[in-house]
């Protein structure tokens, strides 16, 4: 294959796999006090966001290395960037609590 065909397979896997925040069928998951919270990036991917809407600008790439505090959030950083009742539902709403938060 030569170095053309080899660009455009790769341009094209590149833009096949940034479609989905996360990949069909993963799921991020981390315990906080509320409750279990699990990212399911095909819920994002269907709102239309890109990976590279929040990676690496909000969230870095490696799995664990952001510590997010609900204050956090609450003042618009990380997911309430985009989760500020404009965008999206409102993190800071004590009736959204259970979108995100799971008790079992």
């Amino acid at each position: 294959m030569n170095c053309f065909k080899t660009s455009i397979v790769m341009i094209g896997v590149f833009f096949a796999g940034s479609a989905f925040a996360i990949q069909p069928g993963k799921t991020v998951s981390w315990n906080t006090p509320m409750g279990k919270v699990v990212f399911d990036g095909k819920n994002h991917a269907d709102a239309k966001v890109g990976c590279l809407e929040c990676h690496s600008k909000i969230f870095q790439m490696k799995k664990g290395s952001t510590k997010m505090k609900m204050a956090d959030i609450n003042s618009g950083k990380f997911c309430g960037k985009c989760h500020n009742g404009k965008r999206a539902f409102a993190a800071n709403d004590k009736d959204n609590c259970e979108i995100c938060h799971k008790k079992k």
